[in-house]
């Protein structure tokens, strides 16, 4: 691999084509450790060396997110993904709770409740099924992240409900439109363009939505005294024990904690629906698109398919045929493989960042306010850091495979202070939805994934990716 500058200029027929545009990044990747290219006026520095990308996640100076990031402030706000270093600092930190152990134990039975649901839906077509994997993924992924973040399912889908779903989806794909467009950038031109006026309808939806919930759970709370926000202020304290956080009378929410948090006066309504429709933005495709290419490669790898099968059989079977959180600890190989994954095909191909001061990447000086953008898709595909990259291999993530490793050749969540904070609840998503449908389905391809067309996204996104599933006929479990 060369280490030189590759400059190119993207023109605008490129940035409309994801297919083309994800092609063109791609093998500038495959040929240049840094490159630059050009969107209009506006130079971007890719790169996708380990060293290079310590340099700008771990160092502090680098902290603020790029403009990209900004095309969805209409909808997120300055919400913790967005926000600059000052607000962004005290937002972690009251948004570190939100994801503490018990928390997540709490969570877990929202997410074993939506597999159920997910296995229930494969079922009751009867016999095989073929399914399109990112929209049929992505509607469990959308239901599981609701209710974890405001407590409220769109399982029932009343009219607001599937109102508040559909405004969801559009919204995510006017933001890509809009993004892979530089000229509509500016809010004033997007403003006059009819795509602008239906992003104005649609983010009223969104936020009437997410205000609504916000107020009826204020009001749940002030009818019962906070006594249910008191139970909060000690979960921390609580002991690892499932039957104590199964004696909740109610489950927590990312909401209910952050209207805990927000007594104290530190977050305003206003703060609460951005980091809440920013949960559910972030934590919804993107976990779709991890467990859609997940299943798709164990359908394609029928031997690591059924040794997943046993581990997950033989965990059930270990665990008195209950399917909990105690449960999904146990699966030491499944986590491997969903590891291995997310290596190479991880959720959020591209990061980016503005650089706070001038930087030395390679042999280039970098100047200060220049966008960075992290190519995580190349740097997990780095032949110097993973051998045979193209291979599936869940065994790289043996304990001593991973010992000396170069942290930053592996980012999924990326790394450094702005890393994911719902990395922990993500990997338990996943881990939750492969194994139920594992347990319940022999899997096997229709589109493999070397033939998959990937496409520039906010998320990694195939044209098509479709697997058969193939009913498992067993004993009743309780799962």
């Amino acid at each position: 691999m060369w280490i030189a500058v590759c400059v190119t200029a993207i023109n605008c027929r490129a940035a409309v084509d994801a297919e083309e545009q994800w092609k063109t990044l791609i093998t500038h990747a495959n040929q240049y450790v840094i490159h630059k290219v050009w969107i209009c006026f506006s130079p971007i520095i890719i790169i996708t060396d380990p060293d290079d990308i310590r340099k700008i996640l771990s160092n502090i100076i680098h902290i603020e997110k790029s403009t990209i990031y900004h095309i969805a402030e209409p909808w997120l706000g300055t919400s913790l993904g967005i926000s600059k270093a000052d607000k962004w600092h005290s937002r972690r930190k009251i948004l570190n709770p939100s994801f503490h152990f018990n928390i997540l134990q709490q969570f877990t039975e929202i997410l074993i409740k939506e597999s159920k649901n997910m296995i229930k839906c494969l079922k009751n077509a009867e016999g095989t099924v073929v399914k399109d994997l990112i929209p049929f993924v992505s509607e469990h992924t959308l239901n599981a992240i609701c209710e974890t973040a405001m407590g409220t399912s769109l399982q029932n889908l009343s009219t607001s409900q599937q109102q508040y779903r559909k405004a969801v989806h559009r919204m995510t794909e006017l933001i890509i439109y809009r993004f892979l467009r530089p000229w509509l950038h500016f809010d004033w031109i997007f403003s006059l363009t009819s795509k602008g006026r239906e992003h104005k309808k649609i983010l009223k939806i969104l936020h009437r939505f997410t205000e609504q919930i916000i107020a009826e759970r204020r009001l749940y709370h002030e009818r019962t005294n906070g006594q249910y926000l008191k139970e909060f202020d000690n979960l921390s304290a609580q002991r690892d024990d499932n039957e104590t956080i199964g004696t909740q009378k109610k489950q927590l929410s990312m909401l209910d904690l952050l209207i805990a948090t927000s007594r104290e006066n530190i977050m305003t309504d206003i703060d609460i629906r951005e980091e809440v429709d920013a949960f559910v933005f972030a934590g919804w495709e993107t976990t779709a698109a991890a467990v859609s290419f997940i299943l798709a490669q164990l359908a394609e790898d029928k031997d690591i398919q059924d040794r997943v099968r046993n581990e997950v059989d033989s965990a059930i079977q270990g665990n008195e045929k209950k399917f909990n959180f105690k449960l999904l600890k146990q699966l030491p190989y499944l986590e491997r493989c969903i590891k291995e994954a997310l290596r190479l095909y991880p959720s959020v191909p591209f990061i980016s960042r503005i650089c706070g001061e001038d930087i030395k990447l390679q042999s280039y000086l970098v100047p200060a306010g220049t966008m960075i953008v992290i190519n995580i898709y190349a740097a997990h595909r780095n032949p110097n850091f993973w051998p045979n990259p193209q291979v599936f291999d869940p065994d790289r993530f043996l304990p001593e495979k991973i010992q000396n490793r170069h942290y930053y050749s592996y980012i999924p969540f990326s790394a450094g202070p702005r890393n994911c904070i719902g990395q922990q609840f993500g990997m338990l998503e996943i881990k939750t939805m492969i194994a139920s449908v594992i347990h319940n389905f022999y899997l096997e391809p229709i589109d493999y994934l070397k033939d998959v067309q990937l496409q520039t996204n906010i998320t990694l996104s195939p044209a098509q990716l479709r697997i058969r599933f193939i009913p498992i006929h067993k004993i009743n479990v309780s799962i």
